[in-house]
């Protein structure tokens, strides 16, 4: 059945108390994470050249946070008014539907955008402040960065709960018809956010590191690298703004996909035949249910970050406490999935508590769990991976790519497989209803996501670690046992924010694979299927399975051409301004920041067409059909070169930094050099192209969720609007490819060649 058909009994009395409850749960996230800024603003920032460090970051972030909105925000309105015309064919009747539809996009877009704004700011305002606090204790430096990274998980819970839930008030038992929109919105903001902020962060990055480090021989964040305050500034674009969006929109969709399967649950004739009479009003307690889950994330969180404590006196591993932590909010989480079990989901039939959904819920916990061990493994500093990876540079950069490369592919089929046993959990327990099945599948996602607050804390205390230490070197602050401090906490930084990627992209899976039966029942295809055996289908497939790869392509190529631009930028001030290197001359860091900002921008658009209308170009000239193996295609792929790049990056990278430490001679030796190229060719992997996957894949989804009622067989009929359509996408997808190559060093080369023989 369409979801436009789907009618649901209004809310009761009782529910509806229950959705003010989640309203106020909502309201004090949003009040927690403003106690978390007091406490953080209250702490002292330091020396002077620390905080002139850090103003430069925070004005380069801000400003490019901006510049982005401003980019991007034709393109929002574009779709917004595309989709009012295109649902006003689907709901004739109802104007306030349609009309939603698309003011709950531009609310998603916007929500996404807040919630990166808030967490970025003070990040930006936490990173000086963590690293002053290193002067006085390990203990004060940790937890001060730690709860500024609780600001950002915070308030994109908050925002995110607040947002449904006022959908949801509003048109009650219709919000699902809704929701998709605020659920897109996210999921294209964060797209933006991530590719942008990506490619700014890494070509940054990158180009700093391959001329300080290699060229010239002088440490990561010395103030002498023209390229240090635009890799400061990429870390709060990129992994604080970006990954909140990300994060946002995760938290969005797996509700949005919970609440669309609950719905369509009505029209399941195995879910009827189970509750009779009571199988609408069983239907809108689901759709509660889900709700009260995210309630009940939002005090898990607040008592997981309340845990994250550090021993006085002593340093230990910055992980023990950030795992301490997260076992608290996942506990604490469990429990409250049993509490709500008990009061609220009964049988209908028997009035007896039905446990499966407290314990489908709770195998999303485990999921993260197995996840967090699984990312941990492979990036940790002192694992056998890491380890290995570290060894292989004795003999060159060569072995030690090929060492990362295989760590990457191996851990992303153990991801596979753990997404898999958490999906035939789901299967298992809800057996005898498809309905329930897929509905099971999307609560595994909420479960894996009720710790958002927690998680997106663990993620942005990896950029707040990093800057810390930037600018306590840039700062020309001597003290070793606060470098040491800094240095560790920086390198546990790096597999705290893999450990959010591998999370990030399970939901998206899982999302995927809980939305597809809608797309199923949307198209309408739930008598046949999607069967590969066709031949449209198949090339769906094929064509979906690609996607992911000219994705990747245009994100790494973009800050492959911008690294080189940067390159060249730090080696012309060396040249011509040899006082720089000599102390008496600053850079011109201002240069390197133009640069990146200018290519983030130009480099945007390309990505966010082909998540848009690739799938819309599959659907409407080959049908619905194609456009399941479409989505198909793109979840498998997709997954599978998230996961690998994300670790493969952070394995090269904490292999660098076990190096800096002193492992097997420490810095400034060949194997130094060595780790150097691999960090800076997982780079582009690990924070550009890999966490920007995640948002794509739901991206897509949720195009062709919205696409479905479009692509078939009555609407092919309609041979002028689809041509149109198709033509369009043609055109825009070739515009993206176009564009992908501006600035190509192959045209460069060729006209230095012709320049050259023409001498």
């Amino acid at each position: 059945m369409s979801e436009a058909k789907i009618v649901l009994p209004a809310l009761t009395h009782g529910q509806l108390l229950i959705l003010w409850g989640v309203l106020i749960s909502a309201i004090l996230a949003i009040g927690y994470g403003l106690l978390l800024v007091r406490i953080v603003l209250a702490a002292s920032p330091g020396a002077k050249s620390m905080t002139d460090v850090a103003d430069a970051v925070y004005e380069g972030s801000m400003a490019y946070l901006k510049r982005q909105i401003k980019t991007m925000i034709v393109f929002v309105i574009a779709i917004a008014i595309g989709l009012f015309m295109m649902y006003r064919s689907v709901y004739p009747d109802r104007l306030d539907l349609s009309l939603g539809i698309a003011i709950a996009f531009v609310l998603g877009v916007s929500a996404s955008y807040g919630a990166g704004f808030v967490g970025m700011w003070l990040a930006v305002k936490g990173n000086v402040r963590s690293a002053n606090a290193a002067l006085t204790s390990f203990k004060n430096a940790m937890e001060l960065a730690f709860q500024a990274g609780g600001v950002s998980g915070m308030f994109t819970v908050g925002l995110g709960l607040l947002g449904a839930t006022i959908i949801f008030l509003v048109y009650q038992q219709d919000a699902m018809k809704v929701l998709v929109g605020f659920g897109f919105g996210g999921s294209l903001a964060a797209l933006f956010m991530r590719v942008g902020g990506g490619i700014y962060t890494k070509a940054a990055d990158v180009g700093g590191d391959l001329v300080g480090k290699v060229e010239a021989g002088i440490p990561e964040d010395d103030p002498r690298n023209a390229a240090t305050i635009a890799d400061n500034v990429g870390d709060n674009v990129g992994d604080c703004a970006g990954m909140a969006a990300d994060v946002f929109e995760s938290y969005e969709v797996t509700l949005v996909a919970a609440i669309i399967l609950a719905a369509y649950a009505v029209s399941d004739k195995d879910f009827q035949s189970l509750y009779g009479a009571l199988a609408g009003a069983f239907a809108m307690k689901l759709i509660v249910f889900a709700l009260i889950l995210r309630a009940v994330g939002v005090f898990s969180s607040i008592l997981g970050i309340m845990a994250v404590r550090a021993p006085a006196g002593k340093m230990e591993d910055p992980m023990k406490p950030i795992n301490r932590g997260y076992m608290v909010s996942a506990i604490s989480s469990v429990i409250g999935f049993f509490i709500v079990n008990y009061f609220y989901m009964t049988d209908p039939t028997t009035g007896a508590p039905d446990w499966r959904f407290a314990i489908t819920a709770t195998f999303g916990i485990i999921l993260a769990v197995a996840t967090l061990w699984l990312t941990n493994y492979f990036t940790h500093p002192d694992r056998g991976p890491v380890i290995e990876t570290a060894n292989s540079a004795r003999t060159g950069p060569a072995t030690l790519i090929i060492a990362g490369l295989g760590e990457g592919m191996e851990s992303s089929t153990w991801a596979a497989i753990l997404i898999v046993l958490a999906i035939i959990g789901a299967l298992v327990m809800f057996e005898g209803s498809l309905a329930l099945q897929f509905y099971g599948i999307a609560l595994t996602g909420l479960g894996l996501l009720t710790t958002t607050g927690f998680i997106l804390a663990m993620d942005t205390y990896g950029p707040i670690t990093d800057n810390a230490h930037g600018i306590f070197e840039m700062g020309g602050i001597h003290q070793e046992e606060a470098s040491r401090t800094l240095s560790w906490m920086d390198a546990i930084g790096n597999t705290t924010k893999a450990l959010t990627k591998g999370l990030a992209i399970a939901t998206a899976v899982i999302a995927a694979v809980s939305l597809f039966r809608s797309f199923i029942d949307e198209a309408p295809l739930g008598s046949m299927g999607v069967q590969i055996n066709a031949p449209t289908v198949f090339l769906g497939l094929l064509i979906g399975a690609a996607v992911p790869f000219l994705f990747s392509s245009f994100a790494i190529k973009a800050v492959g051409r911008a690294a080189y631009q940067v390159v060249f930028e730090v080696r012309r001030q060396f040249r011509e301004h040899p006082g720089i290197m000599e102390g008496k001359e600053l850079p011109d860091y201002g240069r390197c920041v133009d640069i990146v900002t200018a290519t983030a921008q130009k480099e945007l658009l390309s990505p966010a067409i082909l998540a848009v209308f690739a799938p819309l170009l599959v659907g409407f000239s080959l049908g619905a059909g194609a456009l399941g193996g479409f989505l198909g295609g793109t979840i498998l792929t997709g997954q599978l070169m998230a996961v690998f790049m994300a670790n493969a990056g952070a394995n090269w990278d904490n292999a660098k930094k076990k190096v800096e430490d002193g492992y097997l001679g420490g810095k400034g030796t060949d194997v130094h050099k060595a780790t150097v190229v691999g960090d800076t060719v997982g780079d582009p992997f690990k924070d550009t192209a890999g966490p920007a996957l995640n948002p794509m894949i739901k991206v897509m989804n949720l195009v062709g969720i919205l696409a479905a009622p479009f692509t078939t067989a009555q609407v092919a009929d309609f041979s002028h609007g689809r041509a149109f359509v198709v033509i369009l996408a043609i055109v825009l997808l070739a515009i993206a490819v176009a564009l992908s190559k501006r600035g190509s060093l192959a045209e460069e080369g060729a006209g230095a060649a012709a320049t050259k023989a023409a001498a």
